[in-house]
C-alpha cells in the first residue's frame, strides 16, 4: 500500500533532520513501518529460496536465481531492518529482517566460493570462460547456465554485492564468518581491481548495444568497482569483533587508474553506447562513483535529456530488449538490425525509482515531487492491493511506424513482467520500497549509507584503526614528502658539496628501503587460502601511490622507493634525462591523485651509476628546485625520514602475522662500502665514455656457411657490429647455441649492458629487441590510450598492422610486438613500446595534443618523428637518439599545429607530418556521414570501398564505430600527403552537398578520379607537364589546392548528370548526438 501523498511530501522538508528523529506520533511511525513490513513480506521475502536465500529476476521464477536482483533485495530488507532500529519494542520483525538480508549475502557468498577456482584463473586472464556466475539455481544454487549459453562477465555485479556488504557488515550485522571466508572477500577485490581493463557484458548482460556477443569497457562496471574498491578498504568484515587478519586491502594504485579512466569516459558507457542509464546508480545511489560536480551534473543531465520518456528511462539509444520487433528465439542480432528499434525501445520504470533517491540524497523536492508524479499513474495493484511496477512499457506492434514518425506520440502499454500477470519484478520492488522509507522519513539517508559513499572522501567521518583510508580530496596544501636516499657515503659526501643533504641506508636504520619488488612478496601472502587453493595477490607492481606509504611489516618498518627507480631489463632507467622527467611527473601524479589520510612520501634514489652520467648536472637543478619546497608548483618537503615517519601515511599489514615468514626473505637495499671516499665534485667523477662506431650492415653474411659467420664474429670489435652478428647468429642457431664458452642469450646480455653503459642506444635497442623485451606495466598506458576513445595500432609502414582496440595482457602485448614488428623492423619492436609508453603518459596529462587523431599508428608516428629530423637536417637516425628525445620528438609532432607557423612548415612538410599522425578536422567524421548520405554507391579511395548501406543503417553518425571505418578506408593510402590531400578533399565535397541541397552522387563517388583531375586542371592552368609524381600538386598552398579541388567536385557532378532534387536517404540515417571524436 502507499504512503499518503500529503504525509511523504511533508516529510520531504525535514529530510536532513538529525537521524534520531522521532516522529511526533510514535504509534503512527509503528503503523507505517508494519504496512512496508507486510509489503516486503508479501514481495519480496516470499520469494526468497529458503534454502539459498537468493531472489529471481520475476517472482514466478522457480529456478533460476540472479544475483544482481538479489543484492537489491537484500538491501530493500536490510533498509527496513535500518527503520525498525529505531523502534523499542519490533516484536522481532527487526532481526528476522536483518537475519534475511544476512541469509541472501551468505547465500551468494556460498554460491561463489563454490566457484573458487574460477577466481585464480580470472586473476591471470580477465576473461568470459572464467567469471563468477551471476545466475545460480534458486533451490540448489548450483550453476545453470554455462559460459557458452550466458555471459557471466559482469563486474558490476561482484562489486556491487561487495559495496553493499561493507554497508551492512557497518551497520553492525554480522556476515563473515570465518578466515577463509575473509580470503575469500580478498579475491574478490582481486577479481574487481582491474575493472579498467576488462571489457565485460555490463548491467544489461549484453555487451555493445548491436547484441553481438561483444564485450565492452563500461564506465557503469569501473565506477562501481572503484566505488567498491573505496568502500571496502580497511574495512574489517567481523566488524566491532574483528580481528587484525580480518581486514580487506585495496590497491591504491589499482582505484587510481579505475578513478582516472572512469572520469576520462564520462559521460559515456561506452564506445558503441554514447549514453546509457546505467550511469544513474553508478554516480548515485548506490555507487556514488565520483564527486566531481561538474561530471556528475554534465552525465546525469545528458541520460535525462536523451532517454527519459514519459513512461520510464530508454536503457539506451537502439536498445531492442523486449520491443515487440526482437526475434526472442534469436540470442544475437543479426548485423544491422538494431537500427529497427531506433525510436521505439522500452521504456523502464525503475530508472524514476533511482532519480527519486537521487533526489532525496542530493535534497531536490523538486525532482522528487517530479519523478513521484510519473511513477504514480504507472503504478498497478495486484491480487493484494499492493502497488506493483511494470518492468517496461513497451510501443504496440500496431503503433510502431507511427511512433518513428512522431517519437513519443503513442500510448505504451505496461509489460506483463511486473505487472502482476507474470508475476513481480523484484529489482522494482526492491528500489520501490526504499524510496518509499525515504521519502517518507521512515529512513535517514545515513541510515542507508551508514559508510557516508553520498559524500566527498574528505567529509566523511575518519575511521578509527590501524588502517589506512580513503579520507581527504586532495588538499590544496598537500606536502609530498622527499627522503633523499644516497647509495654511499662518498656518494652523499659529493651530494653535499652542493648542498644537497641526503641519507644512506645505513643512516635511516631500523627504517629499511626496499624495492617495491619485495613488497609485492609480502602482498603475496595476502588472501591466501590452502582450502580454496587461492594463492593471495596476483604478483602486480606496486604503483606510484603505494610506494608513496610507509609499511609495518613483520615488525619492520620499510619505505620502498617508486618503480622509476628500478633497474629493469628495460633500458629507458640508463636514460638519466628520461628518469629526471618521470621524477617530477611523478611528484606530480603523487601530489594529483592522493586521497589517503596522511601525507604521501616519496623515496628518490641517487645511485653512483647516476653520478657518472654525462646529465648528472640536470639531476643536481632538481634536486636543488625540490630543496626550496617546490615541484612545478607541487608542495614538496625534503626530510630526514626519522622526522618525516609520524606525518606520514602508515600502513600496518598485520595479515602478515599470521604467516609463516620462516622461508622468506626480504632484500633491503643495500649500502655500497667503499675504502675511498673522495669524490668532492663532479669534476673528480669518472665520466660515461661517447661512444661512437660507423655504422656497417652484414647483410651478405646471411646465406654464408656459420664458420665465416662465427670468423666474422671473433674479428669484430664494434658495438653494433657484433649485436648486428649475435642476431644473425641467433636467428640461425637459436639462443642456447654455444660460442666462446657462453651461449648466444649470455653473449647478448653481456652486449646489451655493455652498450647501456655506453648509452650507445642503437646497440641497447638491437639487443634489447633481439632478447624479447617488453616495457614494464605496458597494459595501463595502452588502456589509458583506448578509453580516451582512441586506438593504437603497431606494425612497420607498408606491412600488416596490429590494431590494440582492446586491453590486453603483457604477454599478448610482448607476442604482437615481436610478431608484427620484429621481422621486418628489429629495433623497432622496442622502439615502438616506448612511442606507445610516452603516448599512454601523454594522453593522460595532455589529451589536447591528441586532439582529430583516431587511430595512433604508431609505425607512422615513428615516420612523422624521422620527417621532422630530416626537415630539421639532423643527420643521426632515430634510434640513435636517447629515450628522452625520442620523446621529446614525439611531443614536437604531435603538437605541429602550434609551430607549423613560426617554423615556416611548407604546405608539403605540414601534409606529411598531419598524414602521418592520421590526424582529420573538427567534425570530419560527421560530415564524411553526410557525404555518404548523398551517396547511394558508396565511396572509393585506392582499391578501398566504402558502402552506403549496411553502413548507415547498421550505425550512427556519432558512433566511434563509424569513424573507425573510415579511418579504415584512409589507411590504405600509403603517402601521408595523399591521405591529407583526401581528407581535404572530403571537407570540400560535404561543403558543396551543404550548400547544394539538391545535389546527389548517383554513381561511386572515385576520390582518387577528382584528385587526378583537380591535378590535371593545376598542371594545365601552370602550363606544367602532367607527371606520376603529385608533389607538386601537394606542395601547393591550402587555398590553391582548395580551389582545383572543388572545381573536380563540380566538373564530376556537371558531367555525370549527377543531379537529383533532394536525397532519398535522409529518412534513413539515424541521428545521435554530434560527434564526440576528439
Amino acid at each position: 500500500m502507499a504512503v499518503p501523498r500529503t504525509l511523504r511530501h511533508g516529510s520531504l522538508c525535514q529530510i536532513e533532520i538529525d537521524m534520531n528523529l522521532k516522529l511526533s506520533n510514535y504509534e503512527d511511525t509503528v503503523r507505517q513501518l508494519d504496512i512496508y513490513y507486510g509489503l516486503v513480506k508479501r514481495q519480496l521475502l516470499r520469494y526468497q529460496s529458503s534454502i539459498t536465500g537468493l531472489f529471481p529476476v520475476l517472482s514466478t521464477d522457480k529456478e533460476v536465481a540472479s544475483v544482481r536482483e538479489s543484492v537489491y533485495c537484500a538491501a530493500a530488507i536490510w533498509s527496513l531492518y535500518q527503520a525498525y532500529r529505531r523502534i523499542d519494542d519490533d516484536r522481532g520483525k527487526s532481526y528476522e529482517l536483518g537475519q534475511s538480508a544476512v541469509k541472501c549475502m551468505r547465500g551468494i557468498l556460498e554460491c561463489w566460493i563454490k566457484q573458487a577456482p574460477r577466481i585464480e584463473l580470472f586473476k591471470k586472464n580477465q576473461c568470459n570462460k572464467h567469471a563468477l556466475h551471476c545466475k545460480f539455481h534458486l533451490i540448489t544454487g548450483a550453476e545453470v547456465y554455462n559460459d557458452e549459453e550466458y555471459h557471466h562477465l559482469q563486474i558490476d555485479v561482484v562489486s556491487l554485492y561487495l559495496i553493499f556488504l561493507v554497508q551492512m557488515i557497518t551497520s553492525g550485522l554480522q556476515i563473515i564468518y570465518t578466515q577463509v571466508e575473509v580470503a575469500f572477500i580478498q579475491n574478490l577485490v582481486y577479481y574487481v581491481e582491474r575493472a579498467y581493463r576488462t571489457p565485460d557484458y555490463g548491467m544489461w548482460e549484453r555487451g555493445s548495444k548491436y547484441n553481438d556477443g561483444t564485450p565492452e569497457i563500461h564506465a557503469s562496471s569501473i565506477g562501481i568497482a572503484k566505488s567498491a574498491l573505496e568502500a571496502i578498504n580497511g574495512c574489517n568484515l567481523f566488524g566491532e569483533k574483528g580481528a587484525s587478519w580480518s581486514v580487506i586491502y585495496v590497491d591504491i594504485d589499482a582505484h587510481n587508474r579505475n578513478r582516472s579512466i572512469f572520469e576520462t569516459m564520462l559521460p559515456r558507457e561506452s564506445s558503441s553506447k554514447g549514453v546509457d542509464s546505467s550511469l544513474i546508480p553508478t554516480i548515485s545511489f548506490p555507487a556514488f562513483a565520483t564527486h566531481e560536480d561538474v561530471l556528475c551534473v554534465e552525465t546525469k543531465a545528458n541520460v535525462v535529456r536523451r532517454l527519459k520518456g514519459r513512461y520510464g528511462f530508454k536503457r539506451f539509444c537502439r536498445d531492442g530488449y523486449k520491443c515487440v520487433l526482437e526475434d526472442s528465439n534469436r540470442r544475437y542480432y543479426r548485423n544491422g538490425e538494431t537500427k529497427e528499434f531506433e525510436g521505439v525501445e522500452c521504456e523502464w520504470p525503475l530508472f524514476y525509482i533511482f532519480m527519486i533517491i537521487d533526489g532525496v540524497f542530493k535534497s531536490q523536492p523538486e525532482q522528487i515531487e517530479e519523478y513521484q508524479n510519473l511513477l504514480k499513474s504507472k503504478i498497478k495493484r495486484d491480487m493484494n492491493g499492493d502497488p506493483v511496477i511494470p518492468m517496461y512499457f513497451f510501443v504496440h506492434e500496431d503503433n510502431i511506424e507511427f511512433e518513428k514518425q512522431e517519437p513519443g506520440s503513442q500510448i505504451r502499454q505496461s509489460s506483463s513482467e511486473g505487472s502482476g500477470v507474470k508475476g513481480m519484478f523484484l529489482w522494482n520492488q526492491a528500489m520501490f520500497v526504499i524510496a518509499q522509507l525515504l521519502t517518507a522519513g521512515l529512513l535517514h539517508i545515513n541510515e542507508l549509507d551508514p559508510i557516508r559513499r553520498y559524500l566527498p572522501s574528505y567529509n566523511r567521518p575518519r575511521k578509527g584503526g590501524r588502517y589506512s583510508a580513503f579520507q581527504q580530496g586532495t588538499a590544496t596544501d598537500l606536502v609530498v614528502q622527499i627522503v633523499l636516499i644516497a647509495e654511499s657515503m662518498r656518494l652523499q659526501a659529493m651530494m653535499a658539496t652542493y648542498g644537497i643533504q641526503t641519507q644512506t641506508p645505513h643512516e635511516v636504520e631500523p627504517v629499511q628501503i626496499w624495492s617495491s619488488r619485495e613488497l609485492v612478496k609480502v602482498y603475496k601472502q595476502l588472501g591466501v587460502n590452502s582450502k580454496l587453493c587461492l594463492n593471495g595477490r596476483p604478483v602486480r607492481p606496486i604503483g606510484a601511490l603505494g610506494t608513496s606509504k610507509v609499511y609495518r611489516v613483520c615488525g619492520m618498518t620499510v619505505l620502498c622507493y617508486p618503480l622509476i627507480f628500478e633497474v629493469s631489463e628495460f633500458y629507458l632507467y640508463r636514460d638519466m634525462a628520461l628518469l629526471i622527467d618521470d621524477i617530477k611527473t611523478e611528484l606530480q601524479f603523487v601530489g594529483r591523485y592522493w586521497r589517503l589520510s596522511g601525507r604521501p612520501t616519496v623515496c628518490l634514489l641517487i645511485r653512483e651509476e647516476h653520478m657518472r652520467d654525462p646529465q648528472f648536472k640536470e639531476m643536481l637543478d632538481l634536486l636543488a628546485m625540490l630543496k626550496k619546497g617546490y615541484c612545478d608548483g607541487m608542495k614538496v618537503r625534503i626530510g630526514r625520514l626519522q622526522n618525516l615517519i609520524s606525518s606520514s601515511c602508515i600502513e600496518h599489514l598485520d595479515f602478515m602475522n599470521t604467516v609463516d615468514t620462516s622461508e622468506m626473505t626480504f632484500q633491503q637495499f643495500r649500502q655500497m662500502e667503499h675504502e675511498y671516499i673522495g669524490y668532492q665534485s663532479l669534476t673528480d667523477v669518472p665520466r660515461a665514455l661517447q661512444y661512437t662506431e660507423d655504422p656497417k650492415t652484414y647483410q651478405a653474411l646471411e646465406n654464408k656457411p656459420i664458420h665465416e659467420l662465427l670468423d666474422t664474429l671473433r674479428n669484430t670489435e664494434g658495438v653494433y657490429a657484433r649485436c648486428q652478428l649475435y642476431g644473425m647468429l641467433l636467428k640461425r642457431e637459436g639462443l642456447k647455441y654455444e660460442f666462446n664458452g657462453l651461449t648466444v642469450e649470455d653473449h647478448l646480455k653481456n652486449l646489451y649492458h655493455h652498450a647501456g653503459c655506453l648509452r650507445y642506444w642503437v646497440a641497447v635497442r638491437y639487443c634489447s629487441s633481439l632478447l624479447h623485451h617488453t616495457v614494464d606495466s605496458i597494459s595501463p598506458f595502452i588502456t589509458t590510450v583506448l578509453v580516451n576513445g582512441k586506438q593504437l595500432t603497431v606494425g612497420v609502414t607498408g606491412h600488416q598492422e596490429t590494431v590494440f582496440d582492446k586491453p590486453m595482457t603483457p604477454a599478448e602485448i610482448q607476442s604482437v610486438m615481436y610478431s608484427t614488428i620484429q621481422p621486418y623492423d628489429i629495433i623497432q619492436a622496442v622502439l615502438q613500446q616506448e612511442v606507445v609508453l610516452y603516448c599512454g603518459r601523454l594522453i593522460a596529462t595532455n589529451p589536447e595534443m591528441f586532439k582529430g587523431i583516431l587511430k595512433i599508428r604508431v609505425g607512422w608516428v615513428l615516420e612523422a618523428m624521422k620527417l621532422y629530423l630530416q626537415m630539421m637536417s639532423d643527420s643521426k637516425p632515430l634510434e640513435s637518439h636517447s629515450p628522452y628525445q625520442v620523446r621529446q620528438l614525439l611531443h614536437k609532432v604531435l603538437s605541429v599545429r602550434e609551430w607549423a607557423t613560426q617554423e615556416n612548415l611548407t604546405p608539403l612538410q605540414r601534409r606529411r607530418l598531419e598524414g602521418c599522425l592520421c590526424r582529420v578536422p573538427t567534425h570530419f567524421y560527421v560530415q564524411v556521414w553526410d557525404v555518404m548520405s548523398r551517396t547511394p554507391q558508396g565511396i572509393t579511395v585506392q582499391g578501398s570501398h566504402l558502402p552506403q548501406h549496411p553502413t548507415l543503417s547498421n550505425m550512427t553518425q556519432s558512433e566511434l564505430n563509424f569513424a573507425l571505418l573510415v579511418e579504415e578506408m584512409l589507411n590504405h593510402i600509403q603517402k601521408p600527403e595523399y591521405r591529407q590531400i583526401v581528407v581535404e578533399l572530403l571537407c570540400i565535397v560535404s561543403t558543396i552537398l551543404t550548400r547544394n541541397p539538391e545535389l546527389t552522387f548517383q554513381s561511386q563517388l572515385d576520390l582518387d578520379h577528382l584528385v587526378k583531375e583537380a591535378y590535371f586542371m593545376y598542371c594545365k592552368d601552370n602550363k606544367t607537364e602532367k607527371l606520376d609524381d603529385l608533389t607538386p600538386f601537394f606542395s601547393t598552398h591550402y587555398s590553391i589546392t582548395t580551389g582545383y579541388l572543388a572545381r573536380a567536385v563540380v566538373n564530376n557532378v556537371l558531367q555525370g548528370g549527377q543531379l537529383a532534387t533532394g536525397s532519398e536517404n535522409d529518412n534513413d540515417i539515424g541521428q545521435e548526438e554530434p560527434c564526440r571524436i576528439s
